[in-house]
């Protein structure tokens, strides 16, 4: 056994699990463990941020993009409030990330005599934000605490957790045990019998679709496999694009998709809450049967499939392919999946001036960049329209859709791939929720390209307030700074770009520059042209 503090403890935990980055800014209440992470810093790297929020959503990007455990680490009481954003992203975006912070003095949890920082329950509102939390009371279970928060985190469905310690915890000390890397929970093994009935639903299908989430990661050639062995087209909204590339001929972006499912009799969904079917189509073919693959046996409650397959996808589908065996050639779909590809993207090419700016950045984006979007009037139209070749490429905020999640995102992106183009688009209202970031980004050298698209509004409630309700604008416009002056006074590069074209040359010049760049574009106020008839569309029968 080893003497060592509960920040120590911490501290040699996170590097038993693989973590080499923490972000975050110190605080009082944690010194002794920003302490044990400073004497680390041959194995932990600390990049400090200028807001509790840029600290998670940077680990969130870290997360995301790698699979990796990303972890920040902020003050009790407002600084876990301001990274509540955050942490509702990672739960939503089924993301690894760990939450440390701290609490009141011990003697004082529960009083209610207003302590710095103190909130009426902080381990419960940790907890609510969290899969799982809980608080490390003394140094002698530090050890079992932190382990238990890496296997609850990696195990099943991931997503993140919290660890708390009260401020006169960190630096006490005991004789523990060295930590040791923990030991996530084996995944469900497929069962031989549900594996059969969805086999026999697969047989029957004459027009069979699968649906990717990003329970789907870690399975693309599994996924691959039963396309080709189906003939079946594979779509995905966000979190799944990619597993699939988008170029393969059995890939169809949900446009297109949308087309497919008018005749579709089976839907596969893979690692998927099927948000695109059930929440944005709304409409379901006539005798449509479902089969789910979930590591998340809660999915096969919340929406019931026909038939539910609860276990590891990569697993799962290896086993209805199995069962398949001997199933005839099916005959290639090629030709007609690439109508409706080509029919989708001349539709989509009506979306102004959002489609022309995407394709260009899918230009001068390497085939293995990382595309970052936003809530913005961009971001909807790449769900719909922007190609992405691999998991975890395209990093999305899930179903928060919280605007100013974008760059902040970004940053952890690129901390975590740093050989990779990473380019963010963002709304002028968005950018501005997290651009003290640029600080961060100048002061570590955290090469993002931040495309702002400043149109003076936050778009879709403008659009919204002028078309639902009789024009009664109601802070929708807004007033913004010079954004390529406001970057140059960090000591950031920027620059404008007027049209897709001048885009084109501009974005090529700061991919090269690799440093951190902002690249403003104007668009006029209003302009826009709505994506939502496409991600929202209208039955076609």
């Amino acid at each position: 056994m080893t003497r060592m503090t509960t920040g120590e403890v911490m501290a040699k935990s996170l590097i038993a699990n693989g973590v080499d980055t923490v972000f975050g800014i110190p605080s009082a209440h944690m010194y002794d463990f920003n302490d044990a992470i400073a004497r680390e810093a041959e194995s932990i790297r600390f990049i400090h941020t200028r807001h509790e929020q840029g600290a998670g959503y940077m680990a969130y990007g870290y997360a995301k993009s790698t699979g990796r455990v990303g972890t920040y680490t902020v003050v009790p009481g407002p600084g876990l409030l301001n990274s509540g954003a955050a942490l509702c992203t990672a739960y939503g975006g089924n993301a690894p990330v760990m939450c440390l912070t701290g609490n009141i003095m011990s003697h004082l949890i529960g009083q209610g005599r207003g302590q710095l920082h103190e909130l009426p329950d902080h381990l419960g509102t940790l907890k609510g934000l969290t899969k799982w939390a809980e608080r490390i009371n003394h140094p002698a279970e530090a050890g079992a605490v932190m382990n238990e928060g890496f296997r609850q985190m990696l195990s099943g469905r991931q997503r993140p957790v919290g660890i708390e310690a009260p401020w006169d915890v960190f630096g006490m000390a005991a004789d523990v045990d060295m930590p040791e890397a923990a030991q996530p929970v084996a995944a469900p093994r497929p069962d031989p019998e549900v594996v059969e009935k969805a086999a026999a639903l697969i047989r029957e299908a004459k027009n069979p679709m699968i649906m990717l989430g990003s329970g789907a990661i870690g399975a693309e050639a599994e996924v691959a496999e039963l396309a080709r062995l189906l003939q079946a087209p594979v779509t995905a909204h966000r979190s799944g694009k990619g597993i699939l590339a988008d170029d393969d001929p059995l890939a169809l972006l949900p446009p297109a998709a949308w087309h497919y499912w008018q005749t579709c009799d089976l839907l596969i969904g893979i690692g998927s809450r099927l948000e695109l079917q059930y929440f944005r189509w709304r409409w379901m073919p006539e005798g449509l049967k479902v089969v789910r693959v979930d590591i998340d046996p809660t999915e096969m409650v919340r929406l019931k499939p026909d038939v539910g397959l609860v276990t590891e996808s990569a697993a799962g589908i290896r086993a209805l392919i199995d069962e398949l065996k001997g199933l005839p050639e099916r005959s290639s779909r090629e030709a007609e999946l690439g109508k409706l590809k080509a029919d989708a993207a001349e539709a989509l090419s009506s979306v102004q001036p959002q489609e022309g700016y995407l394709r260009v950045i899918r230009d001068v984006l390497p085939r293995d960049g990382f595309f970052v979007e936003e809530v913005s009037q961009v971001g909807f139209t790449a769900r719909m329209c922007f190609p992405v070749y691999a998991a975890r490429q395209y990093v999305t905020c899930g179903y928060q859709d919280n605007l100013g999640f974008g760059f902040n995102t970004a940053l952890g992106v690129k901390v975590a791939n740093p050989d990779k183009v990473v380019i963010s688009v963002s709304g002028d209202g968005g950018f501005m929720f997290g651009v003290q970031e640029l600080a961060t980004a100048k002061q570590f050298g955290i090469a993002v390209v931040a495309i702002v698209f400043n149109n003076s509004a936050y778009g879709n409630v403008r659009r919204d307030q002028q078309t639902v309700y009789g024009n009664r604008l109601l802070g929708a416009d807004l007033e913004n700074p010079d954004f390529v002056a406001l970057a140059q006074s960090f000591g950031v590069m920027a620059m404008k770009a007027d049209s897709p074209e001048d885009l084109r040359g501009k974005l090529a010049e700061a991919v090269q520059a690799n440093e951190p760049v902002v690249i403003e574009v104007s668009i006029p106020r209003g302009s826009d042209t709505s994506p939502w008839p496409f991600i929202h569309p209208a039955p076609l029968k």
